[in-house]
């Protein structure tokens, strides 16, 4: 719901500021989720940066979701993986397996094919609008696929 667009997964590129693997961390700006530091004795000023959303993404489905996430993660007692200390970027693809870091669909297929399977975000947003919201993203991918670019035209023509 966060990446609701093609081209929101262009932006989702490891090593860049947008971020790509799952993860949460306090000094961490490699991190999905992140706990910036309060000042001294400001406990009650904490917050978290959600940092996957595409600004172009529907903030009303998106905070939808989130919100219906976290209170499950609340209401069924969650635990927080570890910590991501390291910067996520510099770590092989095994370190990161080996400390549970999945990573973000990468093209809007593989987020559409996670959402059909996601019970939590049926609910959230109710069988009328997941339905509808699946059939036009899956049209707007088809479309999206057989589409021939001007990068592709210039790569790959004149090599034919």
């Amino acid at each position: 719901m966060c990446c609701q667009w093609v081209n929101s997964y262009k932006r989702l590129i490891p090593g860049y500021e947008a971020p790509v693997y799952v993860s949460w961390g306090r000094h961490n700006r490699s991190s999905l989720v992140r706990v910036p530091m309060y000042k001294p004795r400001k406990g009650a000023s904490t917050r978290i940066e959600f940092r996957a959303p595409d600004p172009a993404c529907n903030p009303y489905l998106a905070f939808a979701v989130v919100l219906a996430a976290g209170l499950r993660g609340i209401e069924k007692g969650y635990e927080l993986p570890p910590e991501a200390e390291d910067n996520i970027y510099e770590m092989t693809d095994s370190e990161r397996r080996a400390a549970g870091i999945g990573q973000l669909p990468s093209n809007l297929d593989e987020a559409l094919r996670e959402m059909e399977d996601s019970e939590l975000v049926a609910e959230a947003l109710g069988e009328y609008v997941f339905e509808w919201f699946l059939r036009n993203k899956r049209a707007e991918w088809d479309e999206y696929r057989a589409q021939v670019t001007p990068f592709e035209l210039a790569k790959y023509l004149p090599t034919l």
